[in-house]
């Protein structure tokens, strides 16, 4: 809720994230002229005119001198107040941080290379779902963290069956004999056919970008080194949606007994008996005999470890089609065809492919090589001399999350890397590894590089970001906006709102002071009762003009939800008081598909409300009277200056065509 109210405060100065037009962007022409200055800082007729360009859009009739003048005379409140909160240190806060931080991270999204990286990816992707591959693999296996001798040993092995297999063996063959794939004993490393998000990425990439009868470089996956062999490429035949009834097979089973079953279920199906019967009856299959054998749709390469089982999934061409029993390493089945369904339209996959694809490793993976091109287009140079005493400084008492380094003055205020022709200096990185360190399991040799590593993405990162304050004016309007927008929340609430709702005392004083606001006209006083059956409040009726005990009355009430209210009314307080008589009795009346009884016990003149009955409305002007008090304050505590000439600039660019 403090997220919404602090956007929707924002929007009453600065309509947030609307369309933006070329006329709302900011003018770098602008920027040396001032409108007003508050507290001696100027407010530039750039960011005026951004603001109010952008607040008034599609509004010709408020480009006028009176409308200008109106929101000038807010902008100043608003930038009183935002001083204010600076002058408190509220922007200083983990919380104001946090929360800043957040939004911020979103209003960037749309200007980080990243964004881009995520689309293009997506659109890849969906490119590659068209596509089928058949391709079989010889792996070697390799841990992530393997040293650089089992690497180089891992490397050395599968180019040496890689060149046997280019000079012309058998690739199934070398599969065989080499693969440390457990599975390549049975089918030859032949994977079946697969499309795209199956696959490790470094894999997939493989399989699409080798032609037909090629095999592949060695592919370096988290299981190892790879080669791939293209067999075969195809169109996507989509998903299908089939049922299935299935006698189990196995060590408990008798494999006579239920193959004689299915073959028996199958026979009933063609004499007639209903598919959903005999699913229910015969299926050991738990998880769908209820519901006739239905599964969730698949797509090819989802059942590759059932390959029988898919292989008559995509060979049945007509819903309601039912195939021949056959077996799989899990039994016996028969299955019918539902439904086939085609690769839906990019547009339609689009929002929940992005998050496929945002969740996969290949989005992590072009992340890095992404992050090492942004590490060339700002000329990342390190001092290698001092990048190696620094690391030096790694001790044990870095994985225990304690580490202090000794004082180095000098050390300190050597240059470590430049960035943009930026120089960075060790105590940055120092500092950093201070506030960054955990308890880590790694030698600290190897835990510092890795916070180097991140220290360097964090520099790059602040570069990035000063790039686009340059190229993209509006990106830091839009910031500012934010960063302002929160300060405006945390000091009205704290000077405005709480103050309003909590000072009963201060509430009562201004009450006191101003009885001739709070006056009201013909009350009456009584209870309301409302439902949304008739039959209720004519039941009602009859309990409260019979004179039934309390207790019976009540229950009734409580046990058929009737609604009740008490009060003193006005007639404009509600429509159902307008639908009735103003007169000491039961009336019953309709409002809009609501039955409405109205108990009147006593009828009030016209006269000053009481402060219960004046507090809702009081409440809301005692706000704008803490605000003009604190206003006004402000006002003398920190200078308004307004600049004439400016102002005169920026009707004049408001009011071009």
């Amino acid at each position: 809720m403090r997220s919404v109210v602090a956007l929707l405060l924002c929007c009453l100065v600065f309509d947030q994230l609307t369309a933006q037009s070329g006329k709302t962007r900011p003018n770098a022409e602008a920027k040396a002229i001032t409108v007003f200055s508050v507290n001696k800082k100027p407010v530039s007729a750039d960011e005026f005119i951004y603001l109010y360009r952008k607040n008034h859009q599609h509004k010709p009739e408020d480009f006028t001198p009176e409308k200008v003048q109106e929101y000038l005379d807010l902008f100043i409140n608003f930038k009183l107040k935002v001083e204010e909160a600076k002058k408190r240190g509220l922007d200083t806060t983990k919380a104001f941080h946090k929360e800043f931080n957040s939004y911020k991270e979103e209003l960037r999204k749309p200007y980080l290379p990243d964004h881009a990286l995520s689309d293009s990816l997506t659109r890849l992707t969906y490119e590659r779902l068209k596509e089928e591959i058949r391709a079989s693999h010889i792996l070697i296996n390799l841990k992530p963290d393997a040293t650089p001798q089992d690497t180089a040993r891992a490397y050395a092995r599968i180019m040496e069956v890689r060149s046997k297999a280019l000079d012309g063996q058998d690739f199934g063959s070398l599969a065989m004999q080499y693969s440390e794939d457990p599975s390549a004993k049975m089918n030859k490393g032949d994977l079946g056919y697969f499309t795209a998000l199956q696959m490790v990425y470094p894999f997939e990439n493989a399989a699409y970008e080798t032609k037909v009868g090629r095999v592949s470089t060695p592919i370096r996956t988290r299981f190892g080194y790879h080669l791939v062999k293209v067999e075969d490429r195809k169109p996507s035949r989509g998903e299908v949606e089939v049922a299935h009834i299935m006698i189990r097979t196995g060590e408990a089973s008798n494999e006579e007994k239920a193959r004689n079953t299915i073959f028996e279920i199958h026979d009933q199906l063609r004499g007639g008996v209903k598919w959903d019967e005999l699913c229910k009856q015969y299926s050991e299959d738990p998880g769908s005999k209820d519901n006739g054998g239905r599964l969730r749709p698949f797509g090819v390469g989802a059942m590759a470890s059932i390959p029988a089982f898919e292989q008559v999934a995509f060979s049945l061409q007509e819903p309601g089609e039912i195939s021949d029993p056959f077996q799989s390493q899990y039994g016996w089945h028969i299955m019918r065809l539902e439904n086939k369904i085609p690769l839906a339209s990019y547009d339609d996959m689009a929002s929940s492919l992005k998050a496929r694809v945002n969740r996969d490793e290949r989005t992590q993976i072009s992340r890095q090589a992404l992050q090492t091109k942004l590490r060339k287009e700002f000329n990342l140079t390190e001092s290698t001399e001092i990048k190696s005493k620094v690391m030096l400084l790694a001790d044990s008492t870095l994985i225990t999350g304690k580490w202090k380094v000794p004082s180095n003055p000098v050390l300190e205020r050597e240059w470590l890397v430049s960035i943009a022709e930026k120089k960075v200096l060790v105590r940055d990185f120092i500092k950093y590894v201070q506030q960054q360190q955990r308890p880590a399991t790694m030698v600290p040799e190897k835990y510092m590089d890795q916070l180097y590593s991140q220290f360097i993405d964090v520099k790059i990162a602040e570069a990035l970001e000063e790039r686009i304050l340059t190229q993209h004016p509006d990106y830091g309007m839009l910031l500012k906006e934010y960063y302002e927008g929160i300060l405006l929340f945390d000091i009205m609430e704290k000077e405005v709102w709480n103050r309003a709702s909590e000072d009963s005392v201060g509430q009562w004083k201004y009450f006191q002071a101003n009885t001739s606001r709070y006056q009201a006209g013909e009350r009456l006083q009584g209870i309301l009762y409302s439902s949304a059956s008739a039959d209720l409040i004519v039941q009602l009726h009859e309990l409260l003009e019979t004179g039934s005990d309390s207790v019976t009355t009540e229950n009734f009430i409580k046990t058929n939800k009737i609604r009740e209210e008490r009060g003193s009314y006005e007639k404009e307080e509600k429509p159902i008081l307008s639908k009735i008589p103003w007169s000491v009795g039961l009336h019953s009346a309709e409002n809009n598909g609501m039955y409405y009884l109205a108990r009147i016990t006593a009828m009030r003149q016209p006269g000053p409300k009481s402060f219960k009955e004046a507090r809702p409305g009081l409440i809301s002007d005692y706000q704008t009277y803490l605000e003009t008090n604190w206003l006004a304050s402000l006002r003398k505590k920190y200078p308004v200056k307004v600049n004439e000439k400016g102002k005169k600039y920026v009707l004049g660019q408001l009011q071009q065509p």
